[in-house]
């Protein structure tokens, strides 16, 4: 193999600010790019988003759609390969020669040259910005304006002028940044893209169209987006990405299917290990979307020893909740489909419900949320069926139909979209979404449902207010007997303040205040009398109990005890020493008494309550029905639709028809077009369904129940856990 000498300033690889050097070509193999990645992310200076680009872009594309590529999936289709599996396609790794890079680098630069670079020290403007857009927009084949894949990298662009929306935005983002425009960023939600510019990022521009049409966004402002509350811009809490960020999401728009039952294994392990060098970095801590397709990747084929798949969910988590005030979906249904298919069903129902209580923050668009409205369908009517009917299936005690908390979070998921449905002009609860919410709640008995503490906004509301005037009412009462005990002797005081522990508290706030730090006695609450807590009941039997103990030794020494009382007595003078000033032994004798008595007290307390800690059986069969209400779910429902649902969810016949009706009511999914005021309507029409349906019988074990059961049910047979599902990421 001959070798070619290049000086540094011939090669255009070279001039790429100087931090690619042109001997890491060719590169043949995995490491020879994550080497190049990882060159290019240490220098001083900052990543060339254009290089990089296409570089990957060309391995992905010779991977998945080649000759070879193509001749793989012919011969894995004949062996009649399954679905949802990993495969390799044995095409050897492409090699990327310097030629090839450096003639599609300059290629690109040759389309810019129309736009002006700017003068030292100049920021870009929205004219520079939209004229950089329209350049690569007007090159583009319109036929590509399509949700297709592997469009989304510049070696798309600059061999086949095809590219998607992201690759559009991602364009417009590197050709600034080869122009000279430092201050131009990639701005990323969950399915779209556009460009922030400006000193401190917060001018934005949109760049591209977003959805199946090609409707033309370009060179507005994305502030009516925000506004209208959709969930396509996140609430202006989109991931404003820094140049390592940009490479990251290069990497995660790396598509490794092969065909749409099958992967590139190469491709995958290529976008793994980058991912893995991007994390090392630190440059995914602000990006929840590529943590989540890294913990995906980990579950399908483990790599790190130190960190797994479930602890990179949970850090999408957090990164969403600490740097985005948890307005990212995603993070949370990877979390609820990772449990899933673990058969970890309670875990996935309660992160599902968190992805509910995100997306309740939007409004729904129609159009722009096509995608998390199809993520948030198949769990409602595909996943949770399939684990209802698993689920009932056998009679366990373990199995979540006897687990009150999944079915708290089953209603917090549905109440959430419930929620998202509001104030928008196209409704999303049709029948279809309503037959399978009825029939996993029929899966729940009433001994499950009734365990729920179900509250709405107006009782918390209630419970505050009330709360509040306990507060004053009770600093009044201490102010009263405070001014009280000041306008009396030193005697009174004295005698208010040598109050006995068993003396019932005061005031209802004293009470309440004592409920947080100890056990309530049931004879109190369902009798009125003795303690008020179980810890004091425990010590009233225990005195009265070392009392009776201490007669009970005493009485041999009665009679002499007695003889010596009366002899003191008739000495003193019959009855005179009660009366007497006290001397100083003998209030010295007494304080030595009444200090043995407390530690004694203190003894006995502490005793009764070993004791009690002892005895207590460690039986998990053990049914303590106060435990179980302070350990009952309690949740509170904000929709309209929802709230309206609330007797009958917790009735103990089921109105299946009633509550297909409520759920399915169009009049709650309705704005006014006209005026300013709040149109939210009130949940008024559940008691005329309730009315309606109770005449036609709707109960659990009614036809409407059982035919929604048949109809949600028969279409899940051949739903079951599988490999992660690879969602299209933008």
């Amino acid at each position: 193999m001959s070798t070619v000498t290049r000086s540094a300033s011939a090669s255009p690889c070279m001039a790429l600010n100087g931090i690619i050097d042109a001997s890491l070509f060719p590169l043949k193999s995995t490491s020879d790019v994550v080497n190049l990645f990882r060159r290019a992310l240490t220098s001083s200076i900052e990543p060339d988003l254009t290089l990089l680009s296409i570089v990957v872009g060309y391995i992905e594309l010779s991977l998945t759609t080649g000759e070879a590529a193509q001749a793989a999936q012919a011969a894995q289709a004949a062996l009649g390969g399954g679905s949802d599996v990993i495969m390799g396609n044995s095409v050897p790794f492409p090699v990327v020669t310097h030629e090839l890079i450096a003639g599609l680098y300059k290629k690109f630069q040759t389309i810019l040259s129309v736009v002006d670079k700017p003068k030292p020290h100049r920021q870009a403007t929205r004219e520079i910005i939209k004229k950089v857009s329209d350049v690569i927009w007007n090159s583009l084949i319109r036929s590509s304006y399509k949700d297709r894949a592997h469009l989304q990298n510049l070696y798309s662009y600059l061999s086949g002028n095809k590219l998607d929306c992201f690759g559009v935005a991602l364009a417009t983002t590197a050709g600034c940044q080869l122009l000279g425009y430092r201050d131009v960023r990639l701005a990323i939600s969950e399915d779209h893209a556009w460009v922030v510019f400006g000193q401190k990022h917060v001018e934005s521009i949109e760049v591209t169209w977003h959805g199946k049409g090609s409707e033309d966004k370009r060179g507005q402002d994305i502030g009516a987006g925000i506004e209208s509350g959709s969930w396509l811009y996140l609430g202006g809490l989109a991931v404003v990405c820094e140049r390592g960020m940009e490479v990251a999401a290069i990497c995660v728009a790396l598509n490794i299917s092969l065909s749409a039952n099958s992967d590139c294994v190469e491709v995958a392990e290529l976008q793994q290990q980058l991912l893995w060098l991007l994390y090392d970095l630190g440059h995914l801590k602000r990006y929840p979307m590529a943590l989540g397709l890294l913990g995906e990747l980990e579950e399908i084929h483990r790599t790190h020893r130190s960190i797994s798949s479930e602890q990179l969910f949970r850090e999408a988590i957090e990164s969403s909740r600490n740097h985005y005030h948890n307005h990212h979906v995603y993070p949370h249904i990877f979390q609820g489909n990772y449990y899933n298919r673990l058969l970890k069903y309670r875990e996935a129902f309660a992160a599902w419900a968190n992805a509910a209580d995100v997306i309740r923050l939007y409004t729904y668009q129609c159009r722009d949320d096509e995608e998390i409205y199809k993520e948030l369908l198949d769990i409602a009517n595909e996943l949770i069926p399939y684990v209802m009917k698993t689920e009932s299936s056998g009679h366990s005690a373990r199995s979540i139909l006897r687990d009150a908390e999944v079915f708290a979070n089953l209603l917090r998921f549905y109440d959430g979209i419930c929620q998202w449905e509001e104030d928008s002009l196209t409704p999303i609860l049709h029948i279809g979404w309503a037959k399978p919410l009825v029939t996993n709640i029929t899966k729940f008995d009433y001994d499950i449902r009734s365990q729920v503490v179900i509250k709405l906004p107006e009782d918390l509301e209630a419970e505050q207010a009330a709360a509040l005037e306990a507060k004053k009412a009770a600093a009044a009462a201490e102010a009263s007997l405070h001014l009280e005990g000041n306008n009396n002797n030193n005697n009174t005081v004295a005698k208010k303040d040598e109050k006995p522990k068993s003396e019932l508290p005061t005031t209802l706030a004293d009470l309440t205040a004592a409920c947080g730090e100890k056990i309530l006695n049931p004879d109190f609450l369902l009798q009125g009398g003795g303690q008020p807590f179980a810890d004091q009941k425990q010590q009233a039997a225990a005195e009265q109990t070392t009392s009776s103990d201490v007669s009970h030794n005493n009485n041999n020494s009665s009679s002499s005890k007695e003889a010596d009382k009366e002899a003191t007595t008739t000495s003193n003078g019959g009855g005179s020493l009660a009366q007497s000033p006290p001397t100083e032994a003998s209030s010295a004798n007494a304080t030595q008494q009444q200090s043995q008595s407390q530690h004694k007290e203190a003894k006995l307390e502490e005793s009764s309550q070993v004791e009690l800690a002892s005895s207590k059986p460690a039986a998990v069969d053990d049914y303590d029905p106060f435990e179980i209400m302070l350990k009952r779910p309690v949740i509170t429902l904000y929709s309209q639709k929802m709230k309206g649902l609330k007797d009958l969810l917790l009735a103990e016949k089921l109105n299946t028809h009633a509550i297909s009706l409520q759920v399915t009511a169009q009049s709650v999914a309705s704005r006014k077009v006209r005026g300013g005021a709040d149109s939210r309507q009130p949940a008024t029409i559940s008691a005329t369904i309730t009315a309606i349906a109770s005449t036609e019988g709707g109960g659990v074990g009614g036809s409407a129940g059982a035919g929604n059961a048949t109809s949600a049910t028969s279409s899940t047979d051949s739903i079951a856990p599988s490999r992660p599902k690879r969602t299209r990421r933008e």
